[in-house]
């Protein structure tokens, strides 16, 4: 069984977070560590969204307790009123993933008996022993680079496959492929944006992450290889174009990588779509289905290319 960095943090900043609180011989000592454990996320991001949320919510629920149980007295009516208004408050300020956070507050501050600047303060350290805890914990986040290139190759494996699959059928009419690199594929880059949207948030001063785009533009590419194929698979039998076009995508299949190569695809792309209007006109239907087909498949590889070629220019 793996034990997640997560996990870790929570053990060891959880007990630390009491250790701190003991030393500094606050009340209900115990809540720094609640705090802790809640604040300890899987982004730096979300780690700092989690504190302020709770930061602010504490804050805003110490004020709704002097308030009404200074007015209304130290009773469980007092709390059912005040949590009426405090928590349409939080959803208010949007704050609201603090309303456990802030109960825990509010009971300190109801159990008190009396709403005091020293116990004011007390709460204050609580709430900053927790979650600063927690926040300095979550300054190291491990980097997903490694996992990210692991996808990218995966990826771009199965895209040459499945560019090889297709030039084969053009070239060759039905095969056996099982198609399964295709789910495959689909699996591997919805896990694959989802990281890298983590390792985005985990970078809160970086403008550009260069993963999360590549995925989002490795999706948009899978799409079209996905409506090729019903376009491949109508054509009974190919011409000489079919088998220009079936060296083409073996030659597409060598150059599924991260670099730039798509302008000299297009160039060839063109090249091949001059000759098809110069050719003769199909005597047949049958011929000119195939041949209706195949401009089609040149048309939706064009747009394949140009999303490569567009990613590589706002990646520069």
């Amino acid at each position: 069984m793996k034990i997640g960095y997560r996990t870790i943090k929570t053990a060891l900043g959880t007990p630390f977070a009491i250790w701190i609180a003991q030393m500094l011989q606050l009340e209900n000592f115990a809540s720094a560590g609640i705090l802790t454990i809640l604040c300890i996320q899987i982004t730096r991001k979300r780690s700092f969204l989690s504190a302020w949320h709770r930061f602010s919510a504490c804050l805003l629920a110490m004020g709704f307790s002097f308030a009404f149980f200074e007015l209304l007295g130290y009773n469980p009516i007092s709390i059912g009123l005040m949590l009426f208004a405090f928590i349409p408050a939080t959803v208010w300020f949007k704050i609201t993933p603090g309303i456990v956070t802030s109960s825990v507050i509010i009971l300190h501050l109801y159990g008190s008996g009396d709403i005091g600047w020293s116990i004011i303060w007390n709460e204050v350290l609580l709430i900053t022993v927790g979650i600063g805890t927690a926040l300095l914990l979550n300054l190291y986040m491990p980097s997903l680079e490694k996992k990210l290139n692991q996808y990218r190759k995966q990826v771009e494996s199965n895209f040459s496959i499945i560019l090889r699959e297709i030039a084969q059928f053009l070239r060759n009419g039905d095969n056996d492929w099982s198609g399964k690199e295709l789910t495959e594929t689909a699996n591997l880059l919805e896990k694959a944006k989802s990281l890298s949207y983590r390792d985005v948030e985990n970078h809160l001063l970086r403008s550009h992450n260069h993963f999360y785009h590549y995925f989002h533009m490795r999706t948009k590419q899978f799409e079209l290889l996905e409506r090729m194929l019903p376009l491949v698979s109508r054509i009974s039998k190919s011409d000489a174009h079919g088998i220009r076009m079936a060296a083409f995508f073996d030659d597409l299949a060598d150059a599924v990588h991260p670099g730039n190569t798509a302008l000299i695809y297009l160039r060839m792309l063109k090249e091949m779509k001059e000759d098809f209007r110069e050719d003769r006109l199909p005597e047949t239907r049958e011929e000119f289905e195939v041949r209706a087909s195949l401009f089609h498949l040149l048309n939706e590889i064009e747009d394949y290319l140009i999303i490569k070629r567009s990613f590589k220019k706002s990646d520069v």
